[in-house]
């Protein structure tokens, strides 16, 4: 098993990108089947809130990353590590969608409850394979690709 190494600026950056499609997409899909249960089925409202979250929660995952970059420095690769860092995303993450979500909705209800709380389960599971495929990822070729194609 090896250490966790600093990431570039870059990579946290491709990685919130990467994970924002992941998301956004899962979002609007979750709040199209939630108004849809509820019998109001809505993709404008899905892809108002899935707009909105995805610049909103790219900044909010970067400031995440940075600061679990400084917190795993130098230690071990676990899954238990990935697991909390999981966990601090989806408490973060979950709430910021139940505000979104409120907010768009006009009503702070069961429909934005029914919204966060199934994205919970769903962007769990693939935030955690989407972390552990990103550390499988070998550091500084991102950053090398960038700068032959800036260039």
């Amino acid at each position: 098993m090896t250490n966790y190494k600093q990431e570039s600026h870059y990579r946290s950056l491709l990685k919130g990108i990467t994970w924002r499609i992941i998301a956004t997409t899962d979002t609007i899909l979750v709040v199209l089947l939630v108004t849809c249960l509820a019998g109001e089925c809505s993709l404008e409202d899905g892809l108002k809130i899935g707009f909105i979250e995805f610049f909103l929660k790219l900044g909010i995952f970067y400031v995440h990353e940075r600061i679990w970059q400084k917190i795993l420095f130098g230690q071990r690769i676990t899954k238990k590590r990935t697991l909390m860092k999981t966990i601090s995303w989806r408490v973060l993450a979950t709430t910021t969608t139940f505000i979104i979500a409120g907010a768009v909705l006009n009503e702070f209800d069961t429909i934005a409850l029914y919204i966060a709380l199934t994205e919970l389960f769903t962007k769990f599971v693939l935030y955690y394979f989407h972390e552990r495929l990103w550390l499988k990822l070998p550091l500084g070729k991102i950053r090398q690709y960038l700068q032959k194609r800036i260039k």
